[in-house]
């Protein structure tokens, strides 16, 4: 235990930083128990994927704008995210990392110390919003903002956005699964402005209300949204995105909102490219079921190909823990960058067929020979994203499992 703080910590190595953080063990009464959550100071050791993915995806954004980036991060606990930044990032000449939370300041000014970055590294003890309106007006503004909190991000984005550059790059994630996945719908509608749906590609859906709060708040505000990578991983998603002024480019934020129409009797679903839904009959074109809605969400891209290629070559340099584990990811989720919205998953189609359920290698092949588009897809292993309707891929699941016996 260091003398300097009131309760049990311990020295972690994350990246090339070494930094003083609470151990965890020493908070929790029963296995049961979330440790971050009871530490005095959070920290989440399972999101070192979550930092090593954002280290590469800044790398990118640098090279890309090239030329010197200042970066904030609001929410920054121990400190250690902006501290990897620091030292990890080329080209970044200033980092900004703050937290309300007095004995997380003191830490995060520990850790910024003992890692000599007392000069490129600057810690705050202010609310996170309080401290981005600081940075609202021209010439303060940062290149880069990292939102990640315990919870919903949209808390921060009015002045996350406004502490933003043209061509900034905002990175915002979300742990609040059960409303984007359709547990508590009614919050998701609060926070988000868009109705969930719990189906088998809730995860997509749920960075799709995300992307679509962030065009929304944006084009209040006259910026457009470009999302260049995204990803979601365990309990929480994440998104990327590059934002640009312009009413122009604003309105083109709500070109790319619609909705997402499922049938939960056939599995069929439609993208209504729409902000307002009045045409459609609300029936299943399938099988005549009545469909569920979700949205207003995002429809444009959530990945782009190219950067995310970027975010690829980066990871090829690095040495990382989990490096096998991003380039796995970063891998699929290039793939599916230009795929059809939404995805089939083979366990729940073949569960309503009361079949056994083949491997994706084989499915993926029969549907490449009918000459339909398909890829694998990051949110789940048993995921196929495909333009196949969905009546024609349960026949096919069918004829699979009828040769099988």
């Amino acid at each position: 235990m260091c003398d300097k703080f009131d309760f049990p910590t311990e020295i972690v190595q994350e990246g090339k930083v070494k930094v003083l953080v609470p151990k965890l063990e020493a908070f929790v009464k029963s296995p049961s128990e979330y440790a971050p959550s009871k530490a005095p100071v959070f920290y989440n050791p399972v999101m070192e994927l979550n930092r090593d993915i954002a280290v590469l995806a800044l790398q990118s954004y640098q090279r890309m704008v090239n030329r010197e980036i200042s970066v904030c991060e609001p929410l920054t606990g121990c400190g250690v995210r902006g501290l990897r930044f620091a030292i990890e990032v080329e080209g970044v000449k200033k980092v900004v990392i703050n937290d309300v939370n007095m004995k997380a300041f003191q830490l995060a000014c520990h850790n910024v110390r003992v890692n000599e970055l007392s000069e490129h590294v600057f810690v705050r003890n202010e609310d996170a919003n309080s401290l981005l309106g600081n940075y609202g007006r021209p010439l303060r503004r940062f290149d880069a903002v990292d939102i990640d909190p315990f919870g919903t991000p949209v808390l921060y984005l009015n002045s996350a956005i406004r502490a933003l550059r043209s061509s900034g790059f905002l990175i915002l994630t979300a742990t609040d699964m059960a409303p984007l996945c359709g547990v508590h719908p009614k919050a998701c509608i609060r926070k988000y402005g868009g109705n969930p749906l719990r189906t088998e590609y809730c995860q997509e859906l749920a960075v799709r209300l995300l992307a679509g709060s962030l065009a929304m708040t944006a084009a209040k505000l006259c910026m457009g949204v470009n999302l260049v990578f995204s990803h979601s991983i365990d309990h929480y998603i994440r998104i990327y995105a590059i934002l640009k002024y312009g009413a122009k480019k604003a309105d083109e934020n709500i070109e790319n909102m619609g909705y997402i129409l499922h049938c939960f009797k056939c599995f069929h679903r439609e993208v209504v490219k729409e902000l307002f839904l009045f045409e459609h009959s609300g029936r299943c074109s399938e099988c005549g079921s009545k469909m569920s809605v979700a949205g207003p969400l995002w429809l444009g891209r959530i990945v782009d190909k190219q950067f995310c290629e970027s975010v690829e070559d980066e990871a090829k340099r690095r040495m990382f823990k989990l490096g096998r584990k991003i380039r796995k990811i970063l891998m699929l989720v290039k793939n599916e960058a230009e795929a059809p919205i939404t995805y089939y998953v083979l366990d729940k189609l073949c569960s309503r067929l009361a079949i056994p359920v083949p491997p994706v290698t084989r499915v993926v092949r029969a549907l490449r020979r009918e000459g339909f588009h398909v890829s694998l897809t990051h949110f789940n292993l048993k995921g196929i994203r495909s333009d196949v309707p969905a009546m024609k891929i349960k026949d096919l699941l069918r004829e699979i499992s009828a040769c099988k016996r």
